[in-house]
């Protein structure tokens, strides 16, 4: 008489048998299949669903739905699957020792980037031919209730497991952002609203040096230019380095409003004011080359508090690329060397932003489906303190608790929610290639 351990052991034999007879040798392969998608990409599939579930009423109204894979989309995976097979079969064939360090290294990158969507590829096809061999399986089975009852199960269970397959390999199909990893440059300006707005660019700046110290980032200020009233300033830079800086901050550019009644307010009114926020990714030497010629230094004494040393000796450094015309001047540190070292970063970032953004322009069809692209000229978020209340108006979403976002807790609230839509807009625009 079988027992029920046996009875699952002999359906997990015929539900594997066809597969087994028309699958090549690939024991090996089959467990590393299994371990596919980077950690970037799980992450981003998690995100997506947990917040895809929090904000559910919030991203119906704007017509996204969860991804699903499209006849377009199908087409598009099987010419990446022939494509990462050419490339294969080209670099494994003795002519490939012939190529270019160059030309090889075109190669691998490529393959590379295919890697992660066909592994992805195999382990949903693999998920659909076991459920093809269970309902084979029940088909086979009929006078065995007890057979049935385990297939039916189990099936259901693969068959629930089904849209995040799908959901992690279309993720998988989206271009990353290279600069995600990098660490970036923050600069903050006080827009319109005197007094006010400065010591809201302060407030900023402080939320922003929070939300580093709890994700364990390193916060450095560069440059500021505080006011009189406490706690304000016109501008000021700051560096952040740690794991992924960029990809979580980058959607922080842009017009951040603010509606308060102003500790120096004796009337009690409401007033509206504004400061600007910019994210630049931190740009190595070799992604931006700056030659001695394009830069003009010019040193000067340095002004403001700090004592005679400030007023004897030239540490101030200002420097000026002709090319392009940006200036950065640095007065922060005592040393000369070390202000044009930290001139010279936020003069390379800055560059390798511009640059950046004119290659998005060029794209002029992507970009228009990017939610918050990073446009310092587009307002995108408004700090409502008579009611509490924190409003993105790239997604419309809605974060009560204003003390948890200034104190840099809920900050991720945004990007999660723009990332998640920047994801449905690139899976819309697939489906459409």
């Amino acid at each position: 008489m079988s027992t029920p351990t046996m009875r699952h052991g002999a359906l997990r034999l015929l539900s594997t048998l066809h597969r087994t007879l028309t699958e090549k040798s690939c024991a090996s392969a089959s467990s590393a299949t299994r371990q596919v998608l980077s950690a970037e990409q799980t992450a981003a599939s998690t995100k997506w669903l947990q917040y895809g579930l929090r904000q559910q009423q919030n991203l119906s109204t704007s017509g996204h739905s969860s991804p699903r894979i499209t006849p377009a989309i199908e087409v598009q995976l099987q010419r990446m699957r022939q494509r990462h097979t050419d490339l294969c079969n080209q670099l494994a064939d003795e002519s490939a020792a012939q190529l270019d360090p160059k030309q090889l290294g075109q190669l691998n990158k490529e393959l590379s980037t295919l890697q992660p969507v066909v592994d992805a590829l195999s382990i949903l096809a693999k998920q659909r031919q076991e459920i093809g061999d269970l309902h084979t399986v029940l088909k086979d089975s009929e006078e065995d209730q007890e057979m049935q009852r385990m297939a039916e199960q189990e099936q259901q269970e693969l068959q629930q497991q089904m849209p995040k397959l799908e959901e992690q390999l279309l993720l998988s199909l989206l271009p990353r952002d290279e600069a995600n990893q990098r660490d970036v440059v923050l600069e903050v300006r006080a827009g319109t609203g005197g007094d006010e707005a400065a010591l809201f660019a302060g407030d900023l700046l402080r939320m922003y040096e929070r939300a580093a110290a709890l994700h364990g980032w390193k916060f450095e200020v560069v440059e500021i230019a505080a006011t009189e009233e406490k706690g304000g300033c016109k501008f000021a830079s700051a560096t952040i380095s740690g794991q992924g800086v960029y990809g979580c901050l980058k959607y922080e550019s842009g017009i951040h409003r603010v509606q308060r009644v102003p500790s120096t307010e004796a009337s009690g009114r409401l007033h509206t004011s504004a400061a600007s926020v910019a994210i630049l990714p931190q740009a190595d030497e070799v992604d931006i080359e700056m030659h001695a010629d394009d830069l003009r230094v010019d040193t000067y004494r340095a002004s403001g508090a700090g004592g005679q040393h400030v007023n004897t000796t030239n540490s101030a450094v200002r420097i000026t690329h002709v090319p392009t015309g940006l200036v950065v001047a640095m007065q922060d540190e005592r040393s000369q060397h070390k202000n044009k070292a930290k001139a010279l970063k936020v003069l390379r970032a800055r560059l390798y932003d511009q640059d950046r953004l004119a290659k998005q322009q060029s794209m002029s069809a992507q970009r228009k489906t990017l939610v918050g692209s990073g446009d310092r000229s587009e307002r995108i978020r408004t700090y409502n303190y008579p009611q509490g209340r924190v409003t993105d108006h790239r997604v419309g979403v809605t974060e009560h608790g204003i003390d948890s976002v200034m104190n840099g807790e809920r900050l991720a609230v945004f990007a999660d929610a723009l990332q998640l839509r920047h994801q449905a807009e690139m899976l819309a625009q697939l489906d459409q290639q």
